[in-house]
């Protein structure tokens, strides 16, 4: 059984979007149906489900609430934590990705603590924002009012 959340990303072109999900960030097939432009995909437990675009019709089960237009990831981020996010951003940065967000240090109040995050953003293929991070733990919050 996977994750309770599994995302499923439509591609504009799927040969291009695996080869920049498996070449490049370093995600694993776990299956595929080509014949239907199916890949679901995962790395260090982090699972996701690639899609080709068809135009709709009754033979097919693309699902679509409106018209899809580049970039596709508008509105979400996707985040997806790491053991290193400096050896992917580097391996991104090679593979000729689409930095949206440096790599940076955040911290972020959670209650009464704060956790860290080193991390950066980058849009894959079709635009979609995959936010790669790197858990630096937790601390207490250094801000008024926890």
């Amino acid at each position: 059984m996977g994750n309770a959340l599994v995302p499923e990303l439509y591609c504009s072109d799927i040969g291009r979007s695996l080869a920049f999900y498996t070449g490049v960030l370093g995600f694993a097939m776990r299956y595929a149906r080509p014949e239907e432009g199916f890949a679901y995909l995962e790395r260090e437990g982090a699972e996701l489900m690639l899609d080709a675009l068809h135009p709709p019709d009754p033979t097919n089960r693309t699902w679509l609430a409106g018209p899809l237009e580049p970039p596709f990831g508008r509105g979400i981020n996707l985040q997806i934590r790491v053991s290193d996010a400096d050896a992917l951003h580097a391996a991104a940065v090679a593979g000729g990705a689409r930095i949206f967000l440096a790599m940076e240090e955040r911290w972020y109040r959670a209650g009464t603590r704060e956790v860290g995050n080193r991390q950066f953003i980058l849009l894959d293929p079709d635009g979609y924002l995959l936010r790669f991070f790197q858990d630096l733990g937790d601390r207490p919050s250094v801000r008024p009012g926890g």
